[in-house]
């Protein structure tokens, strides 16, 4: 029996062997304790970062907005010289088209006869009725599209159906419908405006966060509390980006309707022009029209800025 045990002792003794050898972890932990009295390690400091080198204020201000602005025309304006005075005929031919300075002088010409301030009145009032008309309309319908299912299954679909057809392929049917030029002219103009108004709306109120609408119903907020407090405020960026959309197009519905069924307008002075073959006022109607252009969608981006201050301070205040 002494012999059978001995290996069994010689493996013990083996198995202690290694056992003291080998650190033990309770050891290693109880080493790597602070000494009574001995103060903790200071914590590790990170790496200061480098503070992010901002734009000098000149380049921030006002006036460099506007200076980058000029640039920006008088490029157009001296490609149009240059290429109007060397006549220039790479298969695009600048050999009809009028110089600046033709231009110019076609301006003051017609400043002395009320006869282009009077279009420019009337398009102006034909684009501002309809997109008033597309404003309330489409701003109005949205909300309740994108608020409330059963309206959306309702409505949305026929809308659909009308929505890929060109406002400019109602004009045969607008003057049948209605019994005045003038309001088939301001009908179109609503058409071109009135569907990207009413998507974005219905995208806007679809993107508003639910915890938002949740906490204000855990408040005791009404429904009609939640559609003026909750709903329309943060569809406002979505909005006035359909407005700024439904601008554009309303101008190019506009100017299409005045071309073949307007008496007046800038639309039909441009088109009256290419009739009898003037070409500096052809291109003095076309630079009008998108001089007004740009003033109504500064308009509404005053207007955006005046509604959302909070969105111009977040729009400016990360911009290098």
């Amino acid at each position: 029996m002494l012999g059978s045990a001995q290996p069994l002792n010689d493996a013990a003794f083996a198995a202690a062997e290694a056992a003291a050898a080998a650190p033990s972890t309770r050891s290693a932990s109880v080493a790597k304790l602070p000494l009574a009295g001995t103060p903790p390690a200071a914590p590790a400091v990170p790496a200061r970062r480098r503070p992010r080198r901002r734009a000098p204020a000149w380049l921030q201000g006002r006036g460099f907005a506007w200076l980058c602005g000029l640039v920006s025309i008088g490029s157009v304006l001296l490609a149009w010289h240059l290429a109007t005075h060397y006549r220039l005929e790479a298969y695009v031919r600048f050999g009809n088209i009028p110089t600046p300075a033709a231009v110019l002088d076609k301006v003051m010409e017609l400043n002395q006869s009320p006869k282009f301030v009077t279009n420019i009145g009337i398009s102006l009032r034909r684009i501002l009725l309809g997109f008033a008309a597309a404003t309330l309309l489409g701003v109005a319908l949205g909300l309740l599209i994108g608020r409330y299912r059963l309206v959306r299954l309702l409505s949305f679909p026929a809308l659909e159906v009308f929505r890929p057809i060109p406002a400019i392929a109602w004009v045969p049917m607008s003057i049948m419908l209605w019994p005045d030029n003038e309001v088939s002219i301001v009908f179109i103009t609503f058409l071109g405006a009135f569907f990207p108004i009413l998507l974005n709306t219905m995208h806007g109120v679809e993107a508003i966060d639910p915890v938002l609408l949740r906490a204000a119903r855990s408040l005791g907020a009404g429904e009609r509390s939640v559609l003026a407090e909750v709903v329309l405020p943060g569809a406002l960026p979505h909005i006035f980006t359909g407005l700024a959309v439904g601008m554009g197009v309303a101008w190019v519905s506009l100017i299409a309707a005045e071309m073949i069924s307007g008496q007046f307008g800038i639309g039909y002075f441009t088109w009256e022009a290419y009739s009898l073959i003037s070409y500096a006022e052809i291109a003095l109607g076309m630079i009008t029209i998108g001089v007004l252009g740009l003033l109504c969608s500064g308009a509404i981006r005053l207007l955006a800025r005046a509604a959302m201050p909070w969105q111009a301070h977040a729009a400016t205040g990360g911009r290098r």
